[in-house]
């Protein structure tokens, strides 16, 4: 006896629904484990901060060399991170105007420091308040994803950064942050995009691709459409035009499935 229309196309959407909650499950803790590393090193960067706060003085750059050991430990340990760091609020420093204590992983895997040009005479790039790894939590006070972009700051790679508010008594501080190459993202989540039941992409809180598998949406580009802060913040699926749009789970990346 065969099935009703009706049952096969019950049976379907449940299979491709579970298909889409086991990638989004996927992706998120794949950058959920990124996280981590970018909490361990704010926990770090806000008890030094805080130990200067005590001994009645600002931070200097000195201070900052306590987070290597912690930097130099998540870079070896923690396979999708390329770079790490602190990067301090203009101003927060009594010694240097703007800082970024930042290291990184050069192509033979040895833990190196950035040393960027952060005069405003001789850098364009030394304004980084600006930039989305910055300025999303400075202005939201939440952790965020940004890009894919070319990161001229540190590698000249296409990046991905993960970031998270530093602050002390309540005031901004800085954010720690984690880069992530895209072409090490694109190689853990590409296969699972593909295996959806719909063109697949991955954005960011702005729409931006972060991955994907649809020709239609090119990592890097702005989507239009819904509100995706607004689907991260509902924290739960839903379909807008036959597309859905599933939160990755507990990072805020939204996966994105149109109707084939």
């Amino acid at each position: 006896m065969s099935q009703s229309p009706g049952l096969v196309g019950a049976a379907a959407r449940k299979a491709a629904g579970a298909a889409e909650e086991h990638a989004s499950a996927q992706v998120g803790g794949w950058l959920e484990a990124v996280f981590e590393s970018v909490a361990q090193t704010r926990a770090d960067t806000a008890a030094t901060l805080a130990r200067a706060a005590a001994e009645g003085r600002r931070p200097a750059t000195a201070d900052l060399a306590a987070l290597r050991p912690g930097l130099h430990l998540r870079l070896t340990r923690d396979a999708l991170v390329s770079g790490a760091g602190f990067v301090a609020a203009p101003g927060l420093l009594a010694d240097a105007p703007a800082w970024l204590e930042w290291w990184q992983t050069n192509a033979e895997g040895d833990v190196r420091p950035l040393l960027p040009e952060l005069d405003p005479d001789h850098s364009a790039y030394s304004d980084y308040t600006y930039w989305d790894w910055f300025a999303l939590p400075r202005d939201t006070g939440r952790r965020a994803v940004a890009g894919p972009y070319v990161d001229y700051l540190c590698s000249d790679e296409y990046s991905l950064t993960l970031a998270a508010p530093v602050t002390v008594a309540g005031r901004f501080a800085g954010v720690a942050a984690a880069d992530v190459y895209l072409r090490h993202f694109e190689a853990a989540v590409l296969p699972l995009l593909r295996r959806l039941p719909g063109p697949a992409h991955l954005v960011n809180a702005r729409g931006r691709v972060a991955a994907s598998a649809d020709p239609a949406h090119l990592a890097g580009s702005l989507t239009k459409g819904p509100d995706f802060a607004a689907v991260l913040e509902r924290a739960r699926p839903r379909t807008v035009g036959g597309t859905r749009l599933v939160p990755c789970r507990g990072v805020p990346l939204v996966l994105v499935v149109g109707a084939r």
